[in-house]
Formats: structure tokens, sequence, C-alpha cells
């Protein structure tokens, strides 16, 4: 039987990011006090390691997990470095992004993504914490497709699979036109190639449980066609594309749409249940991280409280796991 245990993202412990930020022992506090958190979720700069392990010591609460992104070409020795500092933190799983552009411009092949898990997974077996490959806007595996292309590269080798479930980025594509033009997943959608939405069978998210390649999970709600984050804008001055959705229903002002509708969340909550009963028959531990971050393309300048989405979310996992 499967042992659940529930962390935290550093970047979801504050209200919104208009307020002055919590510092590191108050975070590591507040993650303790919740009463529903297990452990703490970051790859913290190497000159803050002894920081966070005292904070971790003093407030009983492990750093289980962190995460960072990569570009091929330029950070390799990043990431060997942040999985050996996951190691010495304790962390079971190092969240793994790849951009899905190298650094001299290309769009990272397969063969590529296969290369580095290889490497990556070596230098995690040695620094005792597994890299996990996430599913994520602007990385390769925003084209789904790929994920289980790349499995089957890196199963020919002989070595597991390992990724990070984060399916609000699947979620919030389906019913999504401009989103859907992105890596031709229209025309995917359209041939029967693939199925975004997990009532239906056959779906993504359901592939990906079913060939046991979720080894850690990010929990941010989003809901089908989430809108756009008007309230923020990228770097090139465009709303934010909108991948996150309270949990709770926010107070009049504090989110970009007037009417905040719980039942929009049951395909994101379904995927949840899928991932619970399938995990529940395994040996192990299973860590989930609650996800809810500000920036542009999630809740960067909106008004509802990030940390009480995030303990709400947690909190509601714990009970789905027991229905």
């Amino acid at each position: 039987m499967s042992e659940l245990k529930l962390g935290i993202t550093e970047a979801s412990i504050m209200h919104t990011d208009t307020d002055e930020p919590f510092d590191l022992e108050t975070r590591f506090r507040m993650v303790k006090e919740s009463g529903v958190y297990d452990y703490y979720d970051k790859t913290p700069p190497e000159d803050q390691e002894d920081e966070y392990l005292a904070m971790s010591e003093k407030y009983q609460v492990p750093i289980l997990a962190g995460g960072w992104f990569y570009q091929l070409g330029k950070d390799e020795q990043l990431l060997k470095s942040n999985l050996a500092l996951g190691g010495r933190l304790g962390s079971k799983v190092h969240n793994t992004q790849v951009f899905w552009r190298h650094h001299d411009g290309h769009e990272v092949t397969n063969e590529e993504v296969m290369a580095i898990y290889l490497q990556a997974a070596e230098w995690g077996e040695q620094a005792g914490c597994t890299p996990t490959f996430e599913v994520h806007i602007n990385m390769w595996s925003e084209d789904f497709r790929r994920v289980s292309q790349v499995a089957d590269l890196v199963e020919k080798h002989g070595v597991p699979f390992k990724m990070t479930l984060d399916h609000s980025h699947v979620i919030f594509k389906i019913d999504n036109e401009p989103e859907l033009k992105m890596f031709g997943l229209a025309d995917a959608l359209a041939a029967g190639e693939l199925i975004l939405d997990p009532a239906l069978a056959g779906n993504i998210c359901q592939e990906w449980i079913d060939r046991g390649f979720v080894y850690h999970t990010h929990a941010r709600a989003s809901v089908p066609k989430n809108p756009r984050n008007t309230f923020q804008e990228d770097h090139k001055g465009r709303p934010g594309r909108g991948v996150q959705y309270p949990f709770i229903e926010p107070e009049p002002g504090q989110y970009v749409e007037a009417v905040w509708r719980e039942e929009r969340l049951e395909p994101w909550k379904q995927v949840i249940r899928n991932l619970l009963e399938s995990q529940s028959q395994l040996d192990g531990t299973s860590t989930i991280s609650t996800e809810f971050i500000p920036f542009p393309d999630y809740g960067g300048g909106h008004k509802y409280s990030i940390w009480e989405n995030s303990v709400a979310c947690a909190t509601w996992i714990r009970a789905a796991q027991l229905d």
C-alpha cells in the first residue's frame, strides 16, 4: 500500500504577489502549523543550503522534493549539481523541466531528451535523488504525445521513465482554441491521436498513469478553457496563458472572471482520483506537492490567497484518498 506524502512548493507559501514575502522561518512554520503538509518542496541556492537544513530540522519538516528548469546545451552541469544538492537535503525527487528549445535555438529532439534523461537518472542514482521529467507548458513535453515517445526510447535502455504529472497543463487546454493551435494538438485531437478529456477512455493522463510513469505530482487546480490572466502580462506584454484556477471561491474582484464555478474543477479532480486509485495499489511513497503560484501564466496579479487555496486543495486530496 502506497504512503501518500503531501508537500507544498515554496512559491505557494504566500497570499498574493503584492504582499510582503514571508521570511524562510515563517514559511517553514506555516507549513508545520497547517497540519496538512508532510514536506517542503524547494531546491534552494547552494549558498542557502545550511539555512534550509536548519529550518527543516527546527520544524521537523523534511525537504522531500525540489525542482528547477533547464536548457539543453547550457544547463547540464546545473542539473547535476541540483541533483547532488537534493541528495544532501534529503529530497526524494527533483522535478525537472527541460525547455523545448536547445541553447543553440533548435527544437530539442526526443533523442536529446532521452539522452539527458538517462544521464540525469545516473546522476540521480549517485546522489540519492530521482529526477522526474515534468509535463509542462513551454517545455518539450507541451506536445503531450512526446512523453510516451520519449518514455519508449528510455525504456529500450532498460531504464524506467519517471515523470512529474502536472495535469493543470493538460486540463486548461481542453476546448481552448488558441492553446490547441500549438504543436498541432488540434489536428491530433481531430484525428483521434490524442484525447485530453479525463472522462473519455484513452485520455493522455490515464495513459501516463496506467504505464506507471507518474513518480511525483504537482497539484495546481485548472479548468477546461481556463481564462487567460488579464491581471498580469508576460515579458512580451501579453496576458498570461491562464493555467491556474482558484480551488476555493474567491471574493469579488479577486479573480479575472466574475463567476467562479466549483463544478468546472471536476475534470482536474478526476485525474487526481484516478492517480490516487492507481498509486494505492503500489508499494512505496507517493509525493504530491500543491503548487498554486503567482507569475503571469498562473495567479500573478490576482487577489485571492494562494496559501489558502493551497491548504484547501491539500485538504481535499487527503479526503479524496480516503474515499
